[in-house]
């Protein structure tokens, strides 16, 4: 155990930026206000939320963009950061920690430790439970690190020192986007990152991904297709995502031959997640191939462990994989399975309809146990 002395000269910085974010500033404040320092960049915010900051007693800066960058403001608000502050805490406003993170994060930096993953749920479901969770990396040591690309930027090292990453899943990190904020310059900044660096394959990626999100498939297709054709794309997880993604383009497109072929190379790619098998479950499904479909969910359930990476989609470890399963066996006239699986998918969601489909499984079963008639030879 480090001495309570040690453990009172590391002080920890939180940095952000921040604009027109009044709704969650006090959440935010009080959830970082644990920190020795807290700075934030306001970029022009026009709803109060500068003069709540300073208000507050946050260190406080407003410069305003005529082409905003995330890199470039995160490196400005870096700016903000006291000297004497060890430890650096990138935390949007948008998001809060659980109480106690700072003394764990204390407790666990050593002299040789340059940054820190945490555990981050970056979204919830309506229900409440976590939708995507996986382990984020913005806490580091001032003086090593700098921000890189115009939009999903990440921090790269600025020294030629040694580096130790330590991970403290029991610091917990939430976020709760605001979904009436646009996101439309997402798009242009994916594009103006890979004009930068074309062969950046995690940004290559998130452009192709982008593509599909606004519509344009031809340009997602063509994008991820040539993420897959990059020598440093190799993280398996990922480039099963962009077969997928390529997949769901060409089912977009009506395309059903080349969307099944690229599910299964997804499946080739990374037969360890869940994500491929839902995706070929789902389609079998809907063209009314039910035992196939019923064969991918059942060996997608196998996988028991679900990675911490922003990979993995939630909703394959809720109750929809159940419930299409559960639609399988009823339409293969399988009450026992339909009922059993139905079951499993209430307890992650007690919706009526799946309730109403229990009571109906239950229903044609014993009307099929009442019409069954032995041959005449078993009589």
């Amino acid at each position: 155990m480090q001495s309570y002395k040690t453990y009172m000269n590391k002080k920890i910085c939180v940095y952000a930026i921040a604009k027109n974010e009044i709704k969650f500033v006090e959440r935010w404040f009080n959830s970082v206000k644990e920190a020795d320092y807290v700075c934030v960049l306001d970029t022009g915010s026009t709803d109060g939320t500068y003069e709540k900051l300073k208000e507050l007693g946050i260190i406080t800066k407003q410069k305003k963009y005529d082409f905003f960058r995330f890199d470039t403001a995160r490196n400005d608000s870096m700016e903000l950061i006291p000297s004497d502050a060890e430890i650096c805490v990138c935390v949007d406003i948008d998001e809060f920690f659980n109480k106690g993170w700072s003394k764990i994060l204390k407790d666990n930096w050593s002299n040789d430790t340059t940054r820190a993953r945490y555990r981050y749920t970056w979204n919830f479901n309506p229900d409440g439970s976590e939708g995507v969770v996986f382990l984020a990396d913005k806490i580091h040591k001032n003086g090593y690190f700098k921000w890189e690309h115009p939009v999903h930027e990440i921090l790269v090292p600025c020294t030629n020192k040694n580096y130790k990453t330590i991970d403290l899943v029991n610091i917990q990190l939430n976020h709760m986007a605001d979904n009436t904020k646009s996101r439309s310059n997402y798009l242009p900044l994916l594009e103006v990152s890979v004009k930068e660096k074309p062969t950046d394959d995690r940004n290559v990626h998130y452009l192709g991904r982008e593509y599909m999100f606004h519509g344009q498939y031809e340009k997602a297709i063509k994008t991820l297709k040539y993420h897959l054709s990059l020598k440093t794309a190799t993280w398996k997880d990922e480039r099963c995502a962009s077969l997928r993604y390529i997949a769901r383009c060409y089912g977009y497109l009506n395309n059903e031959i080349e969307q099944e072929k690229y599910l299964m190379l997804a499946l080739l790619e990374a037969d360890h997640i869940r994500e491929p098998y839902y995706e070929l479950g789902v389609l079998y499904y809907n063209q009314k191939l039910y035992l196939k479909s019923a064969i991918f969910f059942n060996e997608m359930f196998k996988i028991k462990e679900r990675y911490l990476s922003y990979i993995s989609d939630p909703i394959c470890w809720g109750s929809l994989p159940y419930d299409y399963l559960s639609m399988c066996y009823y339409e293969l006239k399988d009450y026992d399975k339909a009922i059993e699986n139905v079951n499993y998918a209430l307890l992650y969601n007690s919706s009526k309809r799946l309730l109403d489909n229990r009571e109906y499984f239950i229903k044609m079963k014993n009307k099929t146990k009442k019409e069954i008639v032995l041959p005449e030879f078993l009589q």
